[in-house]
């Protein structure tokens, strides 16, 4: 049996389990990824629908190396957000996005990326424009090919010139990394062909090219 996880300050135990409820939200299936070393955990998922990694770290007790993948919600049933601990459930196979994350380092801040305002407003545009396109759909065409065919279009478009879809501000936001309101610290940061959004809240990351520069993490 793998001892608890104890988190350094126990209100990262209630973030996290925050995090895992929202991936559910998405699918009650979802797996994550759980990486730890010196000290830091960082929690992989990937929400369903959005072709997106989050990313949600959190400081631990313990510096114990570790990596499995598990159900996220068998691990959200073992957060305790009063004693700041959670238990690890039995691995699981997880999916082949498992088995491909982002590189730990070698990332660089790169320029235009709007703020925290700029996002949400992005965000927001593009969700009024699918409810009106989609609306404007005659009887025979409103399927739901056709509605995944808009929202592909939709959030495929780039923010700026960053090469940023604009799928990964909507994930931020729906999994609580870009809150609705505030203005809060929001980067772009590049590794190889991986874009990665970070906020105080979390990281969204997405392969934006080929193979090139990919860092493949051995299960």
């Amino acid at each position: 049996m793998t001892a608890p996880l104890g988190f350094a300050d126990a209100r990262e135990a209630a973030d996290l389990a925050a995090f895992l409820a929202r991936l559910i939200h998405y699918d009650k299936a979802a797996v994550v990824r759980l990486q730890a070393a010196g000290g830091v955990l960082a929690v992989f998922g990937r929400p369903a629908s959005f072709e997106v990694l989050a990313i949600r770290t959190a400081g631990l007790v313990d510096t114990a190396p570790l990596d499995v993948t598990v159900s996220a919600g068998q691990l959200l049933d073992g957060v305790d957000e009063t004693a700041g601990k959670a238990t690890l459930p039995a691995p699981v196979t997880g999916p082949p996005w498992t088995g491909l994350l982002p590189p730990r380092g070698g990332w660089r801040e790169i320029p235009g990326l709007p703020d925290a305002a700029g996002l949400r407003g992005a965000v927001a545009a593009a969700v009024a424009e699918f409810r009106t396109r989609d609306e404007e759909l005659p009887e025979g065409r409103r399927t739901r090919a056709e509605r995944d065919r808009i929202g592909r279009e939709i959030w495929s478009r780039t923010i700026g010139g960053t090469g940023l879809p604009l799928r990964a501000a909507h994930a931020a936001q729906s999994l609580g990394f870009l809150p609705p309101r505030g203005r809060i610290p929001v980067a772009l940061l590049q590794a190889g062909s991986w874009l990665r959004l970070r906020t105080p809240f979390g990281s969204i990351a997405v392969r934006t090219g080929g193979a090139g520069g990919l860092s493949v993490v051995p299960v």
